[in-house]
């Protein structure tokens, strides 16, 4: 197991759509920050995040179906990273790269109002009560994305977990924000949503296990 993950990690390294900075890169001045669409994607596409990729194959949908955006997976573990990185390589997406580091340090890699649009996909809900400032889309993390996104961008959330949907919502309602869409069973609605057919390989677990999936998009209002 450990030799395989060593050997992931060793591809990723030649990987040129694969961008893994040091902390101290990020903080003493990260090169791509506010230079991802003209140096990395090398177009003025739109910039739209997939915050907590795990293997990556969302990114990879998402760039499939939109070739005119450009498409970034962000997570820490490089190992499950691979998976979407090494698909995007071998059939040659050029809308499609992986940043691996830790979101809470996210304002460190891009510059004000650089995000387009940004997809959180069945991140932890992070259940105990001690542990609300790891959620995704707790006011913490909520007020780091608003200084990356222009002042039109978009947040979807993807997850199946029922706690944190609510809790989101309740968080977009009492901060004010603006709730565009929400479905507490995303699969049996009646309303088919365009990226309804884009699933990640833990996603169709719980779809085979009869769990419904939530879903919901909004917009910050600070």
């Amino acid at each position: 197991m450990a030799k395989n993950k060593l050997r992931k990690f060793a591809e990723m390294e030649t990987y040129p759509h694969v961008v893994q900075p040091e902390l101290d890169e990020l903080k003493e001045g990260f090169g791509l920050k506010g230079k991802w669409k003209n140096e990395f994607f090398k177009n003025d596409n739109p910039l739209v995040l997939e915050l907590g990729c795990g293997k990556g194959e969302y990114s990879v949908g998402l760039a499939k179906k939109y070739p005119n955006k450009n498409f970034l997976g962000i997570d820490i573990k490089g190992s499950r990273m691979w998976t979407g990185a090494t698909q995007a390589k071998e059939e040659s997406l050029a809308n499609v790269g992986f940043l691996r580091m830790r979101i809470e340090f996210i304002e460190l890699a891009f510059s004000k109002g650089e995000v387009d649009e940004i997809w959180i996909t069945f991140p932890d809900p992070q259940l105990k009560k001690r542990r609300a400032q790891k959620r995704l889309t707790h006011p913490l993390f909520l007020n780091r994305y608003n200084y990356l996104l222009q002042k039109e961008g978009v947040i979807h959330l993807k997850t199946d977990s029922q706690f944190l949907h609510g809790y989101t919502l309740g968080i977009i309602h009492g901060e004010g924000h603006i709730l565009e869409d929400a479905e507490h069973d995303l699969y049996n609605a009646k309303l088919q949503r365009e990226h309804m057919e884009i699933r990640t390989h833990y996603e169709q677990i719980y779809l085979d296990k009869g769990m419904p999936i939530t879903y919901c998009r909004f917009k910050l209002n600070y």
